[in-house]
């Protein structure tokens, strides 16, 4: 992301009209990615009931905690100058003609696998089309709502409802279960996707396409002030890799964190009158990294360049922190030390 932006930056300024013709020419792609960016980061909340069944009431306890005061923290520190940055063009919304072409698949997909469970080969591929499309018609179904409503009920949410509801049936008609359903929706597994891994399996990308959206806003200049959260935010995914953690605990912590991102984000900014698309960006993707980045920019698309650097910028600094043996080592300690060994 950051090399594409740099050979942006370097053609703009040896040769501007190339540097507009390469943004250009990428523009459909960067539209469409904009346009079903949150179904790319949802796959992980959607198997979230497979990961929260092996975490303790207390590490869920915990995680709670720590979001909550790691955020009454950094508002209580960073202090942002308000800057307007340039608009950004916005997707298209979605047709009645798609919705009904989704429906069509989903049907047809969800009886041909009642009936054959392996038509494609394994349970896997065979579940892929119909839970896909269960997934993008609760995106467009979720982005349809009332706007009062999406304030606490986000299109990811309704994204990740729809495709758990149709495991949940899939899983009750066959008789197979919904755990065994949500496995094969998420299978991490390159001869044997599901429709999670077909979702994922964009976001490299999707980190790529961010690189565009940085040089349309690269006249934007901003206080040293809205740098200050990556630096004091969330680095959960990060650190609990870099300490081998229970993996469930990190994909828990990691999708609790972007789902309350994603569902509440906007309506708190607004409550604390941050209406800068920096402010808001980079406050919203180096705390609720993915999932935040993807609810913020569907709806202001002028705040993901600024997300795209808070979200890398926020992991590399994560993943370089707790390779320092002396962070490492105190980190260590202060959990043991509130918890106890475990």
């Amino acid at each position: 992301m950051f090399c594409l932006f740099s050979v942006l930056m370097f053609l703009d300024y040896v040769a501007p009209s190339a540097a507009i013709g390469l943004t250009g020419f990428f523009e459909p792609a960067t539209l469409f990615i904009q346009r079903w960016l949150p179904l790319f980061y949802v796959p992980m909340l959607v198997v979230l009931p497979l990961a929260v069944r092996d975490i303790p009431a207390a590490s869920g306890l915990k995680i709670c905690f720590i979001i909550g005061y790691t955020a009454i923290t950094v508002r209580r520190i960073v202090k942002t100058e308000m800057i307007p940055a340039e608009p950004m063009t916005k997707p298209s919304p979605f047709a009645s003609v798609e919705l009904w072409v989704w429906t069509a698949i989903f049907i047809s997909t969800f009886v041909l696998a009642f009936i054959w469970p392996t038509a494609l080969g394994t349970s896997a591929r065979t579940c892929l089309p119909f839970l896909l499309a269960a997934t993008v018609l609760g995106y467009m179904v979720g982005s349809g709502l009332p706007s009062k409503v999406k304030k606490v009920f986000h299109p990811i949410i309704c994204c990740a409802f729809a495709a758990d509801l149709a495991a949940l049936a899939y899983g009750y008609f066959s008789q197979s279960g919904m755990d065994a359903v949500l496995a094969d929706y998420l299978t991490k597994v390159s001869s044997n996707p599901g429709a999670g891994d077909f979702l994922m399996g964009f976001l490299g990308s999707v980190i790529i396409s961010f690189a565009f959206s940085m040089f349309k806003q690269r006249k934007v200049k901003s206080d040293i002030h809205c740098i200050k959260p990556l630096f004091f935010y969330n680095y959960q995914a990060t650190c609990f890799m870099q300490f081998s953690a229970n993996s469930s605990l990190t994909a828990a912590a990691v999708v609790l964190t972007g789902l309350a991102g994603a569902n509440f984000v906007q309506a708190v900014l607004d409550k604390l009158r941050l209406h800068d698309p920096i402010a808001r960006g980079i406050a919203t993707a180096s705390s609720a990294h993915g999932l935040g980045t993807a609810a913020l920019s569907a709806k202001e698309p002028e705040a993901l360049p600024f997300c795209a650097i808070a979200y890398a910028l926020t992991g590399i600094l994560g993943s370089l922190l707790c390779s320092v043996p002396v962070v490492r080592q105190s980190l260590l300690l202060i959990v043991k030390g509130q918890y106890g060994t475990t």
